[in-house]
């Protein structure tokens, strides 16, 4: 059975129970109970509602801004280990060194130009990505040290190499939206009972009363626009940025 059909019988079956209870309730009681003794139930029900969807609100605000900020370190990390490459094969042989240092700007220039905008139109990273840092690891790990100073650097080389594989896994698997579709219902959802809870207070259309509902709901209506442009890090307004690259590698997709 999937998912969505397993939560919508549930929903149904709460709402069920709640209504029969509460019908049964009613009809049991004694002719002579006086119902306007007894706390408004409305008011302490809108108040339940607003603060456990303000809880939720919050979660939900709080998850997609470390995805985001976890995007944005992947790149920082990415871009500092291809840094480091690029600086520790000063060392090696002219020819060497000029040709693992191309083969990082190659991958670097391709990345802030033409992968960038892959993920922020299709939400994946490029195959030829891939391949140029597979040549650079090609490049660095074929080379066969020549002195033990050499060698000496060879392994840190290799460990920044993995470093950046690393990162660029993580920053893939960034790249697409983080929010299930159930929990995009569950707050647009509780939006809508949220704001609703508004019109069964029995509100005076007095002109207070008024701004602040349309307030109240401007506010939801912008916390939900918030989460949803942090829900994918790199492709809307609030997007995760190339600058690492940008700042180590200065020229480079400019």
């Amino acid at each position: 059975m999937p998912e969505w059909l397993v939560l919508t019988l549930a929903m149904l079956a709460v709402c069920v129970v709640v209504v029969v209870i509460t019908l049964v309730r009613h009809r049991a009681a004694p002719d002579d109970e006086d119902p306007s003794e007894t706390p408004d139930v409305i008011e302490y029900m809108t108040m339940w509602i607003g603060v456990v969807y303000a809880i939720v609100l919050g979660l939900a605000i709080a998850g997609v801004w470390e995805g985001r900020s976890a995007a944005q370190d992947h790149v920082r990390a990415e871009a500092v280990a291809l840094h480091e490459v690029s600086e520790r094969v000063r060392i090696y042989p002219t020819d060497i060194r000029e040709r693992i240092r191309d083969d990082v700007n190659a991958y670097v220039g391709h990345v802030v130009t033409t992968e960038w905008r892959a993920m922020a139109d299709d939400g994946q990273v490029t195959e030829r990505g891939t391949e140029l840092l597979d040549r650079v690891r090609r490049d660095v790990t074929d080379y066969e040290p020549a002195t033990d100073f050499e060698a000496q650097a060879y392994q840190p080389l290799v460990d920044q190499v993995s470093a950046a594989d690393q990162a660029r896994a993580a920053r893939t698997e960034s790249t697409g939206e983080t929010m299930p579709g159930v929990v995009w219902f569950g707050l647009i959802g509780g939006a809508v009972v949220t704001i609703g809870m508004i019109f069964a207070l029995q509100i005076r259309r007095t002109r207070r009363e008024l701004i602040l509902a349309g307030l109240f709901s401007a506010l939801i209506a912008f916390l939900l626009f918030l989460i949803w442009d942090f829900d994918a890090p790199f492709s809307r307004g609030l997007a995760a940025s190339a600058d690492p690259f940008r700042l180590l590698f200065p020229g480079i997709g400019s």
